[in-house]
C-alpha cells in the first residue's frame, strides 16, 4: 500500500464523521483527495452512439449527486470509507464534443432511416463521428493508466457503453490472459453497429479483438440478434453466454442462484475485468436506461455474483458503470447506481488487498 496515499487519507480521516451528513463537493460526501484514493471513479459523460433514447451523458453527474444520500456501511467490508474512494473531475472537453457529435449522430441516423445514409454528406458525417469515438477511446485510455501507473485501481463511470474499450485495452496490455465478466440485456458484439466503429453495441465485439483479452463471460443476455450469436459461436470456448432465460428457467426447476453463481464463475479466469451495463438489472431499477429490456437481475444478484468472483481468490482488475440515464421523475436511476457503485468500488478494493478492514 503506497504510503503517501495512506498518510494522506489518514489526514483526512481526522474529523471525518462516516455517519454524519454528506459534506464537501466529493463523491458520497468523502473526504479524500483523487491523488489519496486507492480507488479512482472516472466519469466519462458521453453518449454519442445511443440507439434507443439518449440521457447517460449525464449519468456520472447524477450519480455523484445521489451518491449524498448512500450511508456508509458495506456489510461485506467493514469500515470500506476508509480505504479512499474518490472521483475525478469529469472532461469538459469530453462532454462538449460528445454532445457535438450526437447532434451529428441524430442527423446521420435519420439519413439511415431513410435510405440516404451513403450520400457524400452523409458518409462525411459518419466518419467525422468515428474519428471522434477513436479520440474518445484513446484519451479513456490515457487517463486511465496515469492512475494505474501510480497503483491506483479505476471504476469507470459512464457514459454508454462504449466509454471502457480504452480501459479493457490498457488492462489487457498489462494482463494478458485476463477475462471480462459482462452484466448486460446485449451481447454487444454486433461489427460496427449503425456504420459506428465504435458503437454501444459493438464494445465486446471491439474488446475481444485485443490477444490479451482470454475470454468473456457474458450473465443476464436477453435481447440479441443472429449476427451475435454467431460472432459468440465463432468464439467458440473464448464466449461463455448465461441468458436470462436459461437463468430464470434453471430457478424453476429449483436450480439455486448460489449454484448459478459456483457455474458462472468457473467459466472465469484468474484476472477479471466487470463491465456493468445497469441494464443488465430488472428495468424496474433503472427505467431511463438507454435500451431498458423485461427481465433481468436483481441488484443484490449482481452485488452476489461479483463477491464470490472475488471470494473465489479471482483478481478483479478493474470495473466499469454504464447506460446510466437519470429521468425526469427523479433520481431513481441514478440512486441505484450510486448504491451499485459504492458496493462494488469497495468489492474491488477488497479483491486487490486495499481494504485493510475486510472481514
Amino acid at each position: 500500500m503506497d504510503q503517501a496515499r495512506l498518510k494522506g487519507r489518514s489526514l483526512a480521516l481526522t474529523d471525518f464523521d462516516p455517519n454524519g451528513l454528506a459534506l464537501g463537493s466529493q463523491i458520497y460526501g468523502l473526504p479524500f483527495a483523487v491523488e489519496d484514493a486507492e480507488v479512482v471513479v472516472v466519469p466519462l459523460p458521453w453518449e454519442v452512439t445511443v440507439s434507443y433514447t439518449s440521457g447517460t451523458a449525464m449519468g456520472p453527474a447524477a450519480v455523484k449527486a445521489a451518491s449524498a444520500q448512500v450511508d456508509l456501511w458495506d456489510p461485506n467490508v467493514v469500515d470500506a470509507y476508509k480505504m479512499g474512494l474518490a472521483m475525478a473531475p469529469a472532461s469538459v472537453k469530453l462532454a462538449e464534443k460528445s454532445e457535438r457529435n450526437r447532434e451529428r449522430a441524430e442527423v446521420y441516423l435519420a439519413a439511415l432511416a431513410d435510405g440516404t445514409e451513403q450520400m457524400a454528406s452523409s458518409q462525411k458525417l459518419l466518419a467525422r463521428i468515428n474519428e471522434a469515438c477513436a479520440w474518445m477511446v484513446a484519451r479513456v485510455r490515457s487517463e486511465v493508466e496515469t492512475y494505474l501507473d501510480r497503483g491506483q485501481l479505476v471504476v469507470l463511470l459512464g457514459g454508454d457503453h462504449s466509454t471502457p474499450l480504452g480501459y479493457i485495452q490498457a488492462l489487457a496490455d498489462r494482463n494478458p490472459g485476463m477475462g471480462i465478466l459482462q452484466i448486460d440485456a446485449h451481447m454487444d458484439l454486433r461489427a460496427a453497429y449503425e456504420g459506428f466503429t465504435y458503437s454501444h453495441a459493438s464494445i465486446m465485439h471491439n474488446a475481444m479483438q485485443h490477444p490479451g483479452v482470454a475470454k468473456i463471460v457474458q450473465v443476464g443476455i436477453r435481447d440479441y440478434c443472429s449476427e451475435e450469436v454467431a460472432m459468440a459461436q465463432e468464439l467458440a470456448d473464448r464466449c461463455a453466454v448465461f441468458y436470462d432465460r436459461d437463468l430464470k428457467h434453471a430457478a424453476y426447476r429449483g436450480i439455486s442462484w448460489a449454484q448459478q453463481v459456483d457455474l458462472i464463475v468457473a467459466e472465469l479466469p484468474q484476472q477479471v475485468y466487470l463491465s456493468f451495463d445497469i441494464d443488465g438489472l430488472d428495468p424496474k431499477l433503472c427505467p431511463h436506461t438507454g435500451t431498458p429490456v423485461a427481465g433481468g437481475l436483481e441488484a443484490e444478484q449482481v452485488l452476489y455474483l461479483v463477491e464470490q468472483v472475488v471470494a473465489s481468490g479471482r483478481i478483479l482488475l478493474g470495473m466499469d458503470l454504464n447506460e446510466v440515464a437519470p429521468g425526469p421523475e427523479g433520481d431513481w436511476d441514478a440512486n441505484v447506481a450510486a448504491r451499485l457503485l459504492y458496493r462494488l468500488a469497495n468489492a474491488l478494493g477488497k479483491a486487490n488487498g486495499r481494504c485493510t478492514f475486510a472481514v
